[in-house]
């Protein structure tokens, strides 16, 4: 068991959040139980991931995408309502670490999947104010096609791909989520490779007019990675049971 409190502070010296300009509150966002045994972790604080953190019996959902934002209403209505009261009778305290958990370069969507994939010689990629959201690296040369099957095979989702560069390619640059507009900036680091979560129809004549290779893993299955790494982090660190909420979302 550990207090709400060191689990708080443990988070914030991990991830750093006031390094980032973010779009929402980074941290605790609703206070739940002062003393922690069980930690649920998700993705997304949907109502679904809650009512399953309530059933698994956690004191703390930690998740990558939390119930506020900054150009939301004020008021408390609707499926917003719904949520803090769940989290309230349950007395369940949810935290959330958005642009933090994709930057981080050990345990975030983006540094952990180059790791994991197998790059080298990575570097940050995609500034953000003063920190970098994203990575860059390289690799052994491999078919674009065989990489294909690499990330579908790691992300555990279908890619969307626009295959407007190299055949054989030997350099990739990753932010996860909705990031599908950096394909831009992908080609001007002269990267082959750009792999994100999201698409749009733009992307396939951009990737072909600016010869770049582009993967689309899906928004859910590229965020997974980091609340997966913070959740292993969290395991070693305090040795509480951790369990990580695994719902379906194709998107």
């Amino acid at each position: 068991m550990i207090t709400l409190q060191d689990l708080f502070l443990y988070l914030q010296n991990l991830l750093s959040p006031a390094d980032l300009a973010d779009y929402c509150p980074n941290g605790i966002q609703v206070e739940g139980n002062r003393q922690v045994k069980k930690i649920c972790f998700a993705v997304s604080a949907s109502l679904a991931a809650i009512d399953e953190a309530v059933k698994r019996g956690a004191d703390a959902l930690i998740v990558h995408h939390g119930i506020f934002w900054n150009k939301d209403p004020y008021v408390i209505v609707g499926t917003k309502r719904d949520k803090i009261e769940r989290l309230l009778n349950h007395k369940i305290s949810l935290l959330a670490y958005h642009l933090p958990l994709d930057a981080h370069q050990r345990v975030g969507n983006n540094w952990k999947a180059a790791f994991d994939l197998g790059l080298d010689d990575l570097e940050p990629f995609s500034p953000l104010g003063k920190t970098f959201i994203g990575v860059k690296g390289k690799m052994a040369p491999t078919n674009v096609e065989s990489f294909r099957k690499k990330l579908e095979a790691y992300y555990g989702h279908p890619a969307h791909v626009a295959l407007g560069g190299k055949r054989e390619v030997s350099s990739a640059a990753i932010i996860s989520g909705g990031a599908h507009r950096s394909i831009e900036e992908a080609a001007e680091a002269g990267v082959d490779c750009f792999i994100t979560g999201s698409f749009d129809e733009p992307v396939w004549d951009i990737a072909h007019e600016r010869m770049v290779n582009f993967f689309a893993l899906g928004h859910y299955s590229t965020e997974r990675v980091g609340v997966l790494a913070l959740m292993t982090e969290l395991q070693k660190q305090f040795r509480i049971p951790c369990e990580f909420i695994d719902l379906f979302n194709p998107f």
